[in-house]
């Protein structure tokens, strides 16, 4: 099976659209990925169709990783994500900081991305390429404010795969692609709320 990555990837650079470099070919791509017609498998592809040189078990901060999750507090916890698609902000004890994508309404994802391109720290979107991300930064840059119910800590020991690196051509179609997988609420439920607290 082809990987949902690189079929998209494939098909965009086919009609000369190269990733990340501007708003019409970001759109591109997240139009593509939110055509993905099985949500529900989409998790599970990701995890076995990636590359063994992607699967990591050390993380960078500034780049994105999914991974499946299952949180220490669930029973208290209103939902949850077990597959986070997340940009790494930094370490936290016990684990880290992520920004899960899979928080905001693919609408608001596309906002808190086109933020998030101007902290890149090249604009080559190659392997060398992720964001210069602080939680200062994040909590004090008014594009960035999307970032808000996204910010989540993350326990090393409740991790249950290994990290799976998004490089930053793929970046748009993995903020666009339905993997979440809450739990206790459905997406509506957890949008709405999300939509409250950038709100205030």
């Amino acid at each position: 099976m082809a990987s949902i990555f690189q079929d998209i990837l494939k098909r965009g650079l086919q009609q000369g659209i190269l990733p990340a470099r501007t708003q019409a070919a970001r759109e591109w791509y997240r139009d593509k990925a939110r055509r993905v017609a099985d949500s529900r498998r989409s998790s599970e592809r990701i995890i076995e169709d990636t590359p063994k040189a992607r699967k990591k078990n050390n993380v960078e901060i500034g780049k994105m990783y999914c991974y499946v999750y299952d949180p220490k507090w669930k029973e208290k916890l209103p939902y949850y994500d077990t597959f986070p698609c997340i940009f790494m902000v930094g370490p936290a004890h016990g684990g880290f900081y992520g920004i899960n994508i899979h928080y905001l309404p693919p609408s608001l994802r596309a906002k808190l991305m086109d933020g998030l391109y101007e902290i890149t720290n090249n604009r080559r979107y190659d392997g060398s390429t992720k964001l210069k991300l602080s939680y200062q930064l994040l909590k004090s840059t008014e594009k960035l404010k999307w970032f808000k119910p996204c910010f989540k800590h993350y326990l090393n020991s409740h991790v249950r795969s290994v990290f799976i690196e998004i490089p930053s051509q793929q970046w748009d179609i993995a903020m666009a692609l339905p993997s979440q997988k809450f739990k206790k609420q459905n997406q509506y439920k957890v949008y709405y709320d999300s939509r409250q607290k950038i709100n205030g």
